[in-house]
């Protein structure tokens, strides 16, 4: 029988951080990597050695922002724009609200459970970190 539940359990997040750390090693760069449940609430953290210190609030927030807009943060950036329908929601949520790439949902059977989000390199670097997050999970 498939495996239900409706949030990242804290088994999920190692799995998911340990796929993470792998890509950040591939990329060469040391990462901050977060795991936040369905309600947005931190569940684990990783910081690899000679982490960029100003990212770790970057990560953790770019995860929650994910979850609480259930969009990639990518995509809130587009959405953010000066003209566009989001434009400003940065300055929402006392501030913490990223909207540049490397926050992403986590999607299981239609529903978010939860997301993660990396920081510490380009935007695209921090996405593909991401992803190879998502990714593990869904095997």
């Amino acid at each position: 029988m498939p495996r239900t539940y409706d949030t990242v359990t804290l088994e999920d997040a190692k799995r998911m951080l340990a796929a993470a750390e792998q890509e950040a090693t591939s990329l060469g760069i040391a990462y901050n990597i977060a795991v936040v449940d369905a309600g947005g609430h931190l569940v684990a953290f990783l910081r690899q050695d000679g982490a960029l210190i100003g990212s770790i609030d970057l990560a953790i927030d770019k995860a929650v922002t994910a979850r609480i807009f259930d969009k990639p943060t990518s995509e809130l950036a587009r959405l953010a724009q000066s003209g566009q329908p989001l434009y400003g929601i940065q300055e929402s949520n006392a501030g913490k609200v990223i909207i540049f790439g490397g926050g992403i949902p986590i999607l299981f059977h239609g529903v978010i459970i939860g997301a993660v989000g990396a920081s510490a390199g380009t935007v695209e670097q921090d996405i593909a970190v991401a992803e190879a997050a998502v990714a593990a999970l869904l095997v």
